[in-house]
């Protein structure tokens, strides 16, 4: 993210943050926007904290992701096409990527938007080879040791959280010290929203995909002891996301917490539901739960913390400013 990569001076020559989108562009942008409403309750809720020109970069950044994971686990899955038919698709969508951040340009509208948001923020294809590596994962990989873990949370979710922080701090003077601190955050949070998601959906990846991410986890014989484990972890990394999110833009800061706020919330049903539950059930915040959480978050509150991350020695109700 320093501004030595030949590779991002490249991409940004003619993508200047000045320029007007065409016609083309603000309809490629529109096409995202729909995307992360008719996804994402929890994204598309936080997303709209954002200011522009930042909350459509998110919305671009987001798009791509969940039209890759449709590539993966969605409808190319369903329309029965081979394991090998659906890595070709998805080799397809990071070549058509890959040259769109390097044009400016694509015939897939969510594709060209990305690469606009990409060549503006600064960020390339250090960022999207990993995530489409793991994309491809997903295809042939039903079980994970320790370090396959770590490089497909890296690579499906700390990307995409360094990828939006870019997006957050184009344009506003960073010094290298706390860039790195910011990235350091956005990484754990990227990571906790991942484990989270895999701990809610351990009954479907299991059921329906025959995939269990977590090492050494088997979903048949999953206990206590193993989900306090995981949540503890993820409370590490939510901690660590949390002390960062008052140095980010105040454009931004809201919404990160409210996304953290709605997913600290889920880890906290998560921890008091029984293991033998989580192996059969999707555990889910009320809508009315988080639109108490959106409130707090516009209000610039700090996500609350549970009587566990209290014990470690987090506050509840801070205010961001």
């Amino acid at each position: 993210m320093s501004g030595t990569d030949p590779r991002r001076d490249e991409r940004m020559r003619g993508a200047s943050a000045g320029d007007a989108p065409s016609l083309y562009d603000q309809v490629a942008m529109e096409t995202s926007s729909v995307v992360i409403r008719r996804y994402s309750t929890s994204f598309g809720l936080a997303s709209r904290l954002l200011a522009q020109p930042v909350r459509q970069d998110v919305e671009n950044i987001y798009a791509l992701v969940r039209i890759a994971d449709e590539v993966v686990d969605g409808v190319a899955a369903s329309a029965s096409l081979a394991p090998a038919e659906i890595c070709a698709r998805l080799d397809a969508l990071e070549r058509e990527t890959v040259t769109a951040m390097h044009c400016g340009y694509s015939t897939n509208l969510v594709v060209h938007a990305f690469a606009w948001t990409a060549r503006r923020a600064g960020f390339g294809e250090e960022l999207t080879a990993p995530f489409f590596r793991s994309m491809r994962s997903d295809v042939s990989e039903t079980r994970h040791t320790p370090e396959s873990f770590d490089d497909y949370v890296y690579g499906s979710a700390e990307v995409v959280g360094l990828m939006c922080l870019a997006a957050f701090l184009r344009g506003v003077p960073v010094g290298e010290a706390e860039r790195t601190r910011l990235a350091d955050g956005a990484r754990h949070l990227g990571a906790a929203f991942q484990k989270i998601n895999f701990l809610r959906d351990l009954a479907a990846d299991f059921g329906a995909l025959g995939r269990s991410y977590f090492p050494g986890i088997d979903v048949e014989t999953f206990s206590e002891a193993e989900k306090e484990r995981i949540l503890d972890d993820i409370d590490d990394d939510l901690r660590i996301a949390r002390s960062c999110l008052p140095g980010l833009p105040a454009s931004s800061r809201r919404a990160v917490a409210l996304a953290q706020g709605l997913f600290e919330e889920l880890t906290d049903r998560l921890r008091a539901t029984p293991a033998s539950v989580l192996a059969a059930t999707r555990i889910r915040v009320p809508n009315p739960v988080k639109a108490r959480i959106a409130a707090g978050a516009a209000l610039g509150r700090l996500p609350k913390a549970s009587s566990a991350r209290a014990a470690r020695g987090e506050h509840e109700g801070d205010t961001i400013q």
